[in-house]
């Protein structure tokens, strides 16, 4: 008998209210059957035309009530959650930190966002203090499952370490911007993350005004195997983990690494 994680993805467009914005989630995904529900970045609120002063005021602690809503969602269909919220750091800044939670209402994984987006014009930096951390790879019903979160994607490195960590699936929170080849690049980045790693990629992704939506699955092999286009969704979608491994017999990258030339280590930073 084969393992097989069902994964629901929901696609939506954040406010700054966040009570507006729980309550818009939870009417989107109305029936849950999947294993684990993987919510966008910035689902809390969006930092569109705040300032770090603001974004603080609205951020909330792990024990705040945001999350505890979540929990609550979790508990009542039996389904984990991974979910993204600006989490208080210190004044004026915040933590962009995604949150896996259990059906018993207990945090499984909490990754800080590393790799802060400065580009195209905008400074997370301003808003945000960075992770010092890869997430964990956790055990989620019986699957190894790691966190990135948007720009992350644009850095290798972060995928290789969790391949080697033994993920099996990595899930991405997302608020990709659009713009000029701004889907290609969500396309291609997340196909090629997968492919080089032989693991399974889940993007969930804010589509709106800004946001280009294109949430996906992606397989070992880089086949986009489902995308969800524009528009404010919730789609469930069956994953093979057995296949990951298939793949890594046909086509054994992690094992044809040169370690002898080349190594990848990660040096926890100290506390």
């Amino acid at each position: 008998m084969g393992r097989y994680l069902r994964v629901g993805i929901l696609q939506f467009g954040s406010s700054t209210d966040k009570i507006r914005n729980l309550e818009r989630i939870f009417s989107i995904a109305k029936k849950v059957e999947a294993d684990v529900v993987v919510l966008p970045e910035y689902s809390m609120f969006t930092i569109e035309n705040l300032s770090p002063p603001e974004v603080h005021e609205r951020s909330e602690d792990l024990d705040g009530f945001y999350l505890s809503e979540f929990r609550r969602f979790a508990r009542e269909n039996s389904v984990y959650v991974l979910t993204t919220i600006l989490e208080r750091a210190s004044y004026p800044k915040v933590f962009n930190t995604a949150v896996l939670v259990s059906p018993r209402e207990e945090i499984v994984a909490i990754y800080r966002k590393i790799h802060l987006f400065n580009a195209y014009g905008v400074r997370e930096s301003d808003y945000m203090v960075a992770g010092d951390s890869p997430s964990e790879v956790a055990d989620l019903a019986g699957v190894r499952a790691a966190i990135a979160i948007c720009f992350d994607l644009r850095f290798p490195e972060l995928f290789r370490y969790y391949a080697l960590q033994g993920a099996e699936v990595v899930f991405i929170p997302s608020a990709w911007y659009s713009g000029p080849l701004k889907e290609e690049t969500l396309e291609f980045l997340s196909r090629s993350r997968a492919s080089e790693n032989t693991y399974y990629l889940v993007v969930a992704n804010q589509f709106g005004q800004k946001f280009t939506g294109r949430s996906m699955v992606v397989d070992p092999l880089g086949v986009v195997l489902l995308d969800l286009g524009i528009g404010e969704k919730y789609v469930e979608f069956e994953i093979d983990l057995d296949y990951v491994y298939e793949v890594r017999r046909t086509l054994p990258l992690l094992s044809l690494r040169r370690e002898d030339i080349y190594t990848l280590k990660f040096i926890p930073r100290n506390t």
